[in-house]
């Protein structure tokens, strides 16, 4: 089933309100007719780095309570995955509503603009349509000028001053550590600050800053919008204000079920989260970090989730305060996962389940509250479902599926399998969550198959060992090998209908 298969309010409209001769006039004049509705609104959140590792996800120890309130407003998706577990292809992915391999973005260096010039994206659709759509901090990973996609923002995208020394690292200690040589990334500082200051002194404070201005503009003109508000943290460097760093007692944070690779796991499908050894004060060749380091690092995880929660929730009272809570549509996701030690490794950049599980969660006018769904959903999704949530009609180049049915229902029948990508050089492992297991191939240019993958996550998100070579599995691996079909059988799902 497909998000363009589902009728729309507004072909509702024409075919029973209007009656056959509206269809023939333009969609100015058939609002006109009906009544001229207000355009429903949208704040679209992105978090960078989230796990789904919130109190509304079961976690006990974090303290987010800006996310919890979200999600007992709306739905709250507890099977999401992204297309790529890396920033610029999982966000092109989703603000285009297309896989990797239609887009042509798998890695950081391409912006969408130099691969697909031609695809709609989910901004300028509803620029198209009337809107205000607006960017502040990171929604594309490529920004500025010449940016992923200028053209769809009704202003210029709006990205908060200061350099690493600006609003990047504040306290005297971690400034001094800031590299200014060729060993590692130039102006990148120590992996973790708390400094004693205020929220607004931090970068995601003055984005939280800039997004409740608009939502006053944007009240103060009676303009309809697509607010993309980007939040930072928690990226690396785990940087808080103190405050939030006093929140939790390291010595009792999460702690790995597991810390070493599951067996049997091919080599080129793991990572040597080169990303961390970038900052100053992480060895460049360990294979593993002291504990102390690693209790560190964890702990200053929790603070940047708490202290961007706290924004988070900052804008969302200012859309409540302002009147426009109740006409707008908010929608908010973690770009792909991160891995906290897990497996002996940090950062994302695998096919693995804790790095393609992502938060998202979904709260719309009219629309139950504090619902929970287990349907597996795509980040290919989101651009159908707000096209649909705003009566706009979806283009025909979405390759995801609206799940407005699930906002009915959340306990329907759903897609089968929900599927990723990640490259290796010239390899290519196409990976597929679906029902208990997660399969990969990797495949070489040839398009043969390299290697399998198989885990059982019938336990949890970390897996201890790569099934896929056990005769006991064959029959398995068979039928999850059919329905991933080379990684184009989402293609099939949609087909179906």
């Amino acid at each position: 089933m497909t998000g363009n298969q589902y009728t729309t309010r507004r072909d509702f409209l024409k075919k029973t309100v209007l009656g056959a001769a509206a269809l023939s006039l333009p969609v100015h004049a058939i609002a006109s007719a009906a009544g001229s509705k207000k355009k429903t609104n949208v704040l679209f959140i992105a978090v960078d780095d989230l796990r789904p590792e919130l109190g509304c996800y079961g976690n006990k120890l974090i303290k987010s309570p800006g996310l919890d309130r979200l999600a007992a407003e709306g739905t709250l998706f507890e099977r999401a995955y992204c297309q790529q577990a890396v920033c610029a292809p999982s966000r092109v992915s989703l603000l285009s509503g297309c896989r990797p391999d239609t887009t042509k973005v798998t890695d950081l260096q391409s912006p969408l603009r130099t691969t697909r010039p031609d695809l709609l994206t989910l901004p300028r659709l509803f620029k198209q349509h009337g809107y205000q759509a607006a960017s502040l901090g990171k929604i594309y990973h490529h920004r500025g000028p010449q940016g992923d996609d200028p053209q769809s923002w009704s202003c210029p995208e709006w990205e908060e001053k200061g350099s690493w020394k600006g609003r990047g690292y504040l306290s005297p200690e971690a400034q001094a550590q800031i590299n200014t040589g060729p060993r590692k990334g130039v102006g990148v500082g120590p992996a973790t600050e708390a400094a004693d200051v205020a929220d607004t002194d931090y970068r995601d404070g003055a984005i939280a800053d800039e997004a409740i201005a608009r939502l006053r503009k944007f009240q103060a003109d009676d303009q309809p919008f697509f607010l993309a508000v980007g939040f930072k943290k928690p990226h690396l460097p785990f940087n808080a204000p103190l405050k939030y760093w006093k929140m939790y007692d390291p010595d009792k944070l999460y702690r790995t079920a597991r810390d070493t690779w599951p067996q049997s796991m091919p080599s080129l499908a793991k990572t040597g989260w080169g990303e961390l050894r970038g900052y100053t004060d992480i060895p460049d060749k360990t294979s593993r970090l002291s504990d102390e380091m690693a209790k560190k690092l964890i702990h200053g995880y929790y603070a940047c989730v708490t202290y961007v929660d706290a924004q988070i929730g900052r804008v969302i009272s200012a859309l409540e305060a302002l009147g426009l809570r109740d006409n707008t549509v908010i929608v908010l996701w973690g770009d792909h996962g991160w891995k906290l030690n897990d497996y002996g490794a940090w950062c994302k950049h695998t096919n693995l389940e804790i790095d393609t599980h992502v938060p998202l969660l979904l709260s719309a006018p009219g629309y139950n509250k504090n619902q929970r769904s287990k349907a597996l959903v795509e980040f290919v999704d989101i651009y159908p479902t707000l096209a649909e949530l705003c009566d706009l009609e979806i283009p025909p180049h979405c390759e995801g599926t609206s799940m407005v049915p699930l906002l009915n229902d959340p306990a329907r029948d759903w897609k089968k399998a929900a599927f990723s990508q990640y490259p290796r050089g010239k390899f290519m492992g196409y990976s597929m969550r679906c029902g208990q297991w997660r399969y990969t191939e990797w495949l070489d240019e040839q398009g043969d198959v390299l290697n399998r993958e198989l885990y059982d996550h019938s336990n949890g998100p970390l897996a201890d060992k790569n099934l896929a070579g056990e005769p006991k599995y064959k029959e398995i691996v068979k039928e999850l090998s059919a329905i991933l079909n080379k990684g184009k059988g989402w293609k099939s799902f949609q087909e179906q209908g």
